[in-house]
């Protein structure tokens, strides 16, 4: 018979191989409860774990760990399969992105855990975090200066990183080792914008593993980014523009926002403007200059969504009279928000590798608003950074028989809906939807959570009805900082 002293023993044996209160475990990776916070002030309850992997999977030495997070279901018996929200970017950390979009997956996890990955660079799977170029300040976007800045950068990452190891082909290798250890889950991918990329090219390597994949603000494989930016920008904010035209408030109010934008350019060309405002996050008074780069900036950056592009009149109204603080007020905004959610030395490892050798000078870039600006930072930036090794086929157009269900806003600055409708045709099993009025990534758009769970559920898109999209509009255009007109 065992003593007592012998029977605690074995007790306190047995708790420790079963791991902490609450610990959840699939297959070989154990999760505990932990908080999730994002870019706002929601927090989200999950659980987390951390995974080792190598950083070269083809020689020994370091390893690195990723941030993994389970959205557990609400059902005692969740299926199988798994939903895997791959961020956007590239640089946003899954866990990071999740909180701001958590509503739309309330429907998703009532029969399905969701999965979310830091993206190796980004969060706290080893990140490459450095400063994004201040678009505020001409001397720091000279050649010269952004070569610098990559360099210092490299500089900080080598300190504990190899940045050839942190691209696309990386990410979907780390998917495919976790899917592995968590015994084998078939997967429904979830990708927005860059993840869209990562959701094909994990198509592509293990078409076996996916059992559906929702592509949300669709980036094609063929596509070199920043290639086409400067054209889908100026054809976005023609449509945001002539929909001002046709609304007497808006026409009445601000006339042609796009000649306002036309002559604002023309001054900018010449000299910057000086803007006086308040500092948003610190209250504190400052001058600061709007000068071209940033007015394209954020104009960019305001269209992406409805809410934002819906204050652009106003802004470049109030910029043309000789008011600018609003706007570069929001630039510094929008910017400080961009530099804490982007990790940019991640996000040059992906670009400096699957698109930089891409790129080819685009004289049609000239004459438009953002003309060649990003085409030039990346090509400096990339002249300093080390570059991974790229599949032979990565730019090849994927071809995969799982239902896939794309997702396109009608007035996409970056991804419009003819990227959808590209990477259809190799998809038999696919479908495309577009909404109306709406710009990038339309996951939080409307009956879309209702929409993607039904996909998911049934793992068809041609039994889809979309009609529930049909109401969905572009957001009137404010005619005043309160608001648009009642």
């Amino acid at each position: 018979m065992l003593c007592m002293r012998s029977l605690v023993t074995l007790s306190l044996s047995l708790l420790a191989l079963a791991g902490p209160a609450n610990a959840r475990t699939l297959g070989s990776i154990s999760f505990t409860p932990c908080e999730l916070s994002g870019t706002g002030s929601a927090l989200v309850k999950a659980e987390c774990a951390r995974f080792d992997v190598p950083e070269n999977p083809d020689a020994g030495g370091r390893s690195i760990t990723l941030q993994l997070a389970l959205i557990p279901a609400r059902a005692p018996r969740p299926e199988h399969d798994i939903v895997v929200m791959l961020a956007g970017g590239p640089g946003q950390a899954a866990t990071e992105a999740f909180p701001d979009v958590a509503p739309a997956f309330e429907t998703l996890r009532k029969n399905r855990h969701i999965l979310l990955i830091d993206q190796r660079g980004t969060g706290k799977s080893n990140p490459l975090k450095c400063a994004l170029p201040d678009w505020s300040d001409p001397a720091t976007t000279a050649p010269a200066a952004l070569r610098a800045q990559a360099q210092r950068c490299l500089d900080a990452a080598r300190k504990h990183s190899d940045p050839r190891w942190y691209t696309t082909t990386d990410a979907v290798r780390d998917l495919e080792t976790v899917r592995q250890s968590m015994g084998g889950p078939r997967l429904n991918l979830l990708g927005v914008s860059y993840g869209t990329r990562v959701a094909l090219e994990y198509l592509r390597r293990h078409p076996h593993a996916v059992r559906s994949a929702v592509l949300d603000a669709v980036v094609p494989p063929e596509l070199a980014l920043p290639g086409d930016h400067a054209a889908n920008l100026d054809d976005a904010l023609a449509r945001i523009f002539a929909a001002c035209r046709a609304a007497p408030d808006c026409a009445q109010r601000f006339g042609d926002p796009a000649r306002t934008l036309d002559k604002l350019r023309a001054q900018l060309a010449l000299r910057p403007v000086a803007a006086t405002l308040q500092d948003p996050r610190t209250h504190v008074p400052l001058r600061q200059p709007l000068t071209l780069e940033l007015l394209a900036g954020v104009v960019r950056l305001y269209a992406y969504q409805p809410e934002t592009a819906a204050l652009l009149p106003l802004l470049l109204d109030e910029a043309a009279q000789g008011r600018a603080g609003p706007l570069v007020g929001q630039a510094e905004l929008i910017y400080k928000r961009l530099g804490d959610s982007l990790a940019h030395g991640m996000e040059l490892s992906v670009i400096c590798t699957e698109d930089a050798p891409f790129l080819r000078p685009n004289p049609n870039e000239q004459g438009r608003l953002l003309g060649a600006q990003l085409g030039e930072l990346t090509r400096e930036q990339c002249a300093v950074w080390p570059r991974g090794t790229l599949p032979a086929d990565f730019k090849l157009p994927v071809s995969a028989d799982a239902p896939v269900l794309l997702l396109s806003g009608e007035l996409d600055p970056v991804t419009p809906p003819r990227y959808a409708e590209q990477v259809a045709r190799t998809l038999p099993r696919s479908r495309a939807l577009v909404l109306k009025g709406q710009g990038h990534s339309a996951i939080i758009r409307g009956c879309v959570p209702r929409l993607v769970r039904q996909f998911i559920d049934a793992a068809d898109a041609a039994a889809l009805d979309p009609s529930c999209l049909d109401p969905l509009a572009a957001m009137p255009a404010f005619t005043s900082f309160q608001g648009p007109p009642p």
